[in-house]
C-alpha cells in the first residue's frame, strides 16, 4: 500500500488510520472525494484501497469525519446542540441524522420529546459512555414535515382510535368523537395529528379525510397516495381553471407558428395511454432509398436527408407561470403511476384533451426539427413552436408488428416470448400503414442507439413486471413488458431531443457564462460501491475499470455487462452493478448524465407529466425572445423540489407493486415456486419467484437449521455449523406462508428439493466446500419496476 515518507515500509490499518485523522485535521473545512484519499496515501491497487474503505467506515461510524449524500468525506466537527433530522421507527429506537451528514446518533423514545418522522429538530448531545452508543436528546421541534397518518379506525361509543402500521409511530392515534367526521369501524381514514400531551403515549388526532372500507381496491390505492403525502384527487377551483380554457386555437396564434400539418406525423404509447405528449412527423427532403440497415446489412442507401420532427405539447401555451393550474401542476411536479391508475399532474381536460396530442386533431406543440442523413447524423436543427395534426394513433406493439412482419426488428425482438408475424421475404414491398415511415424512423433509431453506445452510454434494459387486473382491481395475472425496437424508436428520438436543446443553452463559447437552465444530471458512481463490485466480480474471473475517464469506466461496465449475458451469474452481477449506479436528479449545475453519457441533457419531451419539463419550455421561449437569464438559486430550489417529488412517486408506485403482488399471491397460500435470491440482509432473504415476478421474504428465524450469519460484502448468508450458505442469484424453491395485506409483507419458507431430500450429506458438504466463494446460478427473468401508461424508464 501507501508507503511511509520517512521510511519504506508499508503502512498498517493504524498507520492508515493515522494519515487520515492528520489529513481532515489538517483540512477540517474541506471536502474529500474518495478517489482523492486514495492519491494522498498513495493506495493503487484493489487490497489497498479495500484496506482504506474499511478504515473510513470505522472513522465515519466512531463521528470522527462525515460522508455527505454526494460521497465527498470532510472532518466532523461536533458541538453539544446540533440541528438535523428526526426518523421515528416503531420499536423505539429513533435516531438523529445531524445536518452535516455524519453517522445518524439514537435517540430512545423518552428522549424524542414526541417529534414525528422527518421532523427538523434541535438535540443536545449526552455523554458516551464507554461501549455504548452516542446519544442525544430533542430539545426543540423546528419543523413538523409531516402529521398526517393513514390507518383503519376501530369506534367506540365516545372516541375511536385509528390503527396504523405505520413503520414509524408504534402508538395509535386517539380521536375525539366530534373529530371522527363520521367515521365508522374498519374504515380506511387518513388523521392528522393535532396534539400529543407530553404524557401521552398516544397522540390526539381528527379525521381528515374517509378513503373507503379497509380491503376496497380504490381505498388501499388512495391509501397508499395518503402514506406518501401524495394527492389521490384535484381540487375544485383547479379542474374549474382548466374547463374554462377555450378549446379553439385561435388563427392568429396558428399563423405566428411553423405549420407542420401536412407533415406525416403520428404518436406511439402504450395501448392504455390518453396522455399523448410527444409525436414524430417525418418527410424525405433530398435523395432516395432507405437508410443503412443493422437487420438487413446487404441493403445499400443512396444519400438522402430527412427531415424529423419530435413534437411536444405545449403545455406552455395552456399553463401560465404562476396561474392557479400552475401553481397545482409546481407541487405535484409528476404525474403518479400506481399499478391500476395515474394520478396526473394536470387536470384531466388539459392532460387528455386540449395538451394531448390525438389523432386528426390540431394542436400546438414546441418542435425540435432535425435534417438527418442516412448514417444517422444530424446535419442541422431547429426549435420551433408549431402547430401539429397527427394522423395516426399506434401503440407500440401495432409498430412492432409492422418492424417484425417487414424483417426490420432485431434478432433479440424475435426471440421474445408470444406471437410474432411471418417475416416477409427480403425484396419484398414493404407492408402496413406508414411502414415506410416507420422503417425508416427504426433505421435512424438504430443507428443513433449505436452511436450512444460506441461514445460510452450504459446499457441496463431490464424489463418491466405488469399485473392484469380484472375490474375491481384485482390482480389475475402478471407478464413481462419488455422494451423491444418500436420502444427504442421512440426513445432514441427523444433522447435525441432532449440532448439537443440542453445543448443549445448549456454549450456556449469560453469564457462566457451559460444562462440558467435546468438540467437532468446523472453523477459518475460511487467510487467505493466500483471498488466493492471490482471485487466481487473478481471471484467470477471479471474485472472492472474503477479509474480512469467516464468513458473508460462506462465502457469497461458495458462490456462486464456483456460478458456475463446469458451466464449463470448474470442476474447476480447486474444487481450489484446496479446498486452502484447513483441517482438521476435535476439542477441548474450541469455535470452531464454518466449513465447516457451526455455532456449536456435535460428533459423537454413530457411536459403533460413533469414539472421540470414545462419548465425548460418556458426558459427556451423566454430565451428565443431575447431575455435574461433566469435566477439561478430559485430554480435550483425548483430542482430540488421536482427530485423529491419524483423519489416520493416513484416510492409510491413500489408500494402499489408490492400491495398487488401480496394480493395476487395470497391466492397462493401453500403453493411452491421456484425462484432466485434477490436480496441479503441480517433479518432474512429476499426471494423472486421465476414464474410471475412476485417478491417475498424468507426470515432469518425460518433457517433453523444452523445459526446464520451475514457476509456484507459476499452477499450471503452463512452457516456457523455447517458452512452452508445462501447467496445473491442462488436458486431456491419456496412456499408461500403469509401473504399480510395490512403490513405488505409477503412471507416465504424453503422447501427441499428432492436431490436435497435424497442426498442431505452430499447437499451440506458441497455447500461447506462451496462457502468460500459466490456459487453462480441460473437467473431469474428480470425487471424494472414500473407502472401502466409510463413510457421508458426516467433518464
Amino acid at each position: 500500500m501507501a508507503k511511509s515518507k520517512k521510511n519504506s515500509r508499508r503502512l498498517s490499518k493504524k498507520d492508515v488510520v493515522q494519515h487520515l485523522l492528520e489529513l481532515f485535521e489538517q483540512n477540517p473545512a474541506k471536502d474529500f472525494k474518495v478517489r482523492e484519499l486514495f492519491q494522498e496515501l498513495n493506495a493503487t491497487n484493489h487490497p489497498q484501497k479495500m484496506l482504506m474503505l474499511d478504515v473510513i467506515d470505522d472513522l465515519i461510524l466512531n463521528d470522527y469525519i462525515a460522508r455527505d449524500d454526494r460521497g465527498n468525506y470532510r472532518y466532523a466537527v461536533r458541538s453539544q446542540v446540533m440541528e438535523g433530522t428526526f426518523v421515528r421507527k416503531r420499536n423505539g429506537r429513533n435516531s438523529f441524522l445531524p445536518d452535516d451528514g455524519g453517522q445518524s446518533i439514537l435517540v430512545t423514545e423518552r428522549n424524542s420529546s414526541h417529534a414525528l418522522d422527518g421532523d427538523r429538530v434541535r438535540v443536545t448531545m449526552l455523554a458516551r459512555r464507554q461501549g455504548h452508543s452516542r446519544e442525544a436528546v430533542v430539545t426543540e421541534v423546528l419543523d413538523h414535515k409531516n402529521d398526517s397518518f393513514v390507518g383503519e379506525l376501530k369506534v367506540d361509543r365516545n372516541f375511536a382510535f385509528l390503527i396504523t402500521n405505520s413503520r414509524s409511530l408504534a402508538a395509535d392515534i386517539f380521536i375525539p368523537k366530534k373529530f371522527l367526521k363520521g367515521g365508522k369501524t374498519g374504515d380506511k381514514a387518513v388523521v392528522k395529528i393535532v396534539e400529543w400531551p407530553h404524557d401521552s403515549k398516544s397522540p390526539i388526532g381528527k379525521v381528515v379525510d374517509i378513503l373507503g372500507h379497509q380491503g376496497e381496491n380504490n381505498a388501499e390505492m388512495c391509501a397508499i397516495l395518503a402514506e406518501y403525502n401524495l394527492p389521490y384527487s384535484y381540487p375544485e377551483k383547479v379542474e374549474l381553471a382548466a374547463n374554462n380554457i377555450p378549446v379553439e386555437i385561435p388563427a392568429e396564434e396558428i399563423k405566428r407558428r411553423e405549420d407542420f400539418r401536412d407533415a406525416v406525423t403520428f404518436t406511439i404509447d402504450p395501448r392504455d395511454a390518453k396522455d399523448f405528449d410527444d409525436a414524430i412527423s417525418i418527410r424525405r427532403i433530398s435523395g432516395k432509398g432507405l437508410p443503412l440497415s443493422t437487420a438487413r446489412p446487404k441493403t445499400t442507401s443512396s444519400k438522402a436527408v430527412w427531415e424529423v420532427g419530435v413534437h411536444i405539447a405545449d403545455v406552455s401555451y395552456y399553463v401560465k407561470e404562476g396561474d392557479t393550474i400552475d401553481r397545482e401542476a409546481y407541487n405535484r411536479a409528476t404525474s403518479v403511476y400506481l399499478v391500476d391508475r395515474t394520478i396526473p399532474m394536470l387536470p384531466e381536460k388539459l392532460c387528455n384533451q386540449l395538451c394531448s396530442l390525438r389523432q386528426d386533431e390540431e394542436k400546438v406543440a414546441y418542435s425540435t426539427i432535425f435534417h438527418i442523413n442516412e448514417r444517422g447524423e444530424v446535419l442541422d436543427w431547429h426549435l420551433a413552436h408549431t402547430v401539429i395534426r397527427s394522423n395516426r394513433r399506434f401503440t407500440y406493439e401495432e409498430v412492432q408488428y409492422i418492424l417484425e412482419h417487414n424483417g426490420e426488428a432485431s434478432a433479440a425482438d424475435l426471440q421474445t416470448p408470444g406471437e410474432h408475424p411471418e417475416v416477409l421475404p427480403e425484396g419484398t414491398p414493404l407492408t402496413g400503414e406508414f411502414a415506410e415511415e416507420l422503417v425508416v424512423l427504426n433505421r435512424l433509431a438504430k443507428l443513433l442507439r449505436d452511436k450512444r453506445f460506441k461514445n460510452g452510454a450504459i446499457g441496463f434494459d431490464r424489463p418491466e413486471v405488469r399485473f392484469e387486473i380484472d375490474d375491481k382491481g384485482h390482480p389475475v395475472s402478471t407478464y413481462l413488458k419488455i422494451a423491444r425496437d418500436a420502444n427504442k424508436l421512440v426513445e432514441e428520438f427523444m433522447l435525441l431531443a432532449n440532448r439537443s436543446v440542453a445543448e443549445r443553452i448549456g454549450k456556449v463559447a469560453r469564457g462566457k457564462k451559460p444562462k440558467t437552465f435546468v438540467y437532468r444530471i446523472h453523477d459518475i458512481p460511487d467510487p467505493e460501491k466500483l471498488e466493492k463490485l471490482n471485487g466481487f466480480i473478481g471471484r467470477f474471473g471479471y474485472k472492472l475499470r474503477t479509474e480512469g475517464s467516464k468513458q473508460e469506466v462506462s465502457k469497461s461496465l458495458n462490456q462486464l455487462l456483456e460478458d456475463v449475458h446469458n451466464r449463470p451469474e448474470e442476474n447476480m452481477v447486474e444487481m450489484v452493478a446496479l446498486r452502484a449506479m447513483m441517482k438521476a436528479r435535476y439542477s441548474i449545475h450541469n455535470i452531464g448524465h454518466y449513465g447516457l453519457m451526455f455532456d449536456y441533457y435535460t428533459h423537454f419531451t413530457s411536459p403533460i407529466r413533469r414539472y421540470p419539463d414545462l419548465m425548460v419550455h418556458r426558459l427556451l421561449t423566454r430565451y428565443a425572445e431575447g431575455g435574461r437569464s433566469a435566477n439561478g438559486p430559485r430554480f435550483e430550489e425548483f430542482c430540488e423540489h421536482a427530485s423529491a417529488m419524483e423519489q416520493l412517486a416513484e416510492t409510491a408506485e413500489r408500494a402499489s407493486i408490492k400491495y398487488k403482488q401480496i394480493e395476487f399471491m395470497g391466492d397462493r397460500l401453500g403453493e411452491e415456486f421456484d425462484g432466485v435470491i434477490d436480496g441479503v440482509t441480517e433479518f432474512g432473504l429476499y426471494v423472486e419467484i421465476t414464474e410471475n415476478g412476485c417478491e417475498g421474504m424468507i426470515p432469518l428465524r425460518c433457517l433453523e437449521d444452523d445459526y446464520y450469519e451475514f457476509d456484507e460484502k459476499n452477499f450471503c448468508l452463512i452457516g456457523r455449523r455447517f458452512r452452508k450458505r445462501y447467496a445473491l442469484g442462488d436458486k431456491v424453491r419456496i412456499c408461500v406462508e403469509r401473504a399480510n395485506l395490512d403490513r405488505r409483507q409477503l412471507d416465504f419458507s424453503l422447501v427441499e428439493t428432492e436431490e436435497q431430500k435424497a442426498h442431505p450429506a452430499k447437499s451440506a458438504k458441497s455447500t461447506a466446500k462451496s462457502a468460500s466463494r459466490p456459487t453462480p446460478q441460473k437467473p431469474a427473468a428480470k425487471k424494472k419496476r414500473t407502472s401502466r401508461g409510463k413510457k421508458s424508464a426516467k433518464r
